[in-house]
């Protein structure tokens, strides 16, 4: 099985976070991941990144996890941001959109940035993210 070094998850639950955490370790797809709570921390998270000497520790992300519905900052604000970053910040990372929204409209939504590969339900499963990196890496 292929590895890729970084996977970011940006999600505000906790529950979420962990789970997800224990499925990515078990399918043994990354090196690091890296976990933030809201969209600004994952916008700061990828600007430190793409900072010389950070490499240690802010890994640029290979793949993004990205919640919809969060306080503050939701995905698609975030999108918003991210869109508008240097290309050498987003470094070519691979940004899949969670959700547990039954919502069509937020699928459509999601896939009009040009950023967003898929879109997901939650929970990921080890056999789902073992594809991911199959199919994009």
């Amino acid at each position: 099985m292929k590895k890729i070094n970084c996977i970011l998850l940006v999600d505000d639950n906790p529950a979420d976070n962990t789970y997800h955490k224990i499925i990515i370790t078990e399918a043994e797809i990354c090196n690091h991941i890296q976990i933030v709570t809201s969209g600004q921390q994952a916008i700061d998270y990828i600007i430190n990144a793409s900072k010389p000497g950070q490499a240690e520790l802010f890994p640029k992300p290979d793949l993004i996890y990205l919640d919809i519905n969060m306080p503050g900052m939701n995905g698609f604000e975030f999108l918003e941001i991210y869109h508008t970053l240097e290309e050498d910040q987003k470094s070519k990372a691979v940004v899949i959109m969670l959700t547990t929204s039954l919502n069509p409209d937020d699928k459509t939504k999601a896939m009009g940035f040009k950023e967003v590969n898929e879109f997901q339900n939650k929970p990921l499963s080890v056999e789902i993210v073992q594809e991911t990196v199959q199919k994009y890496f």
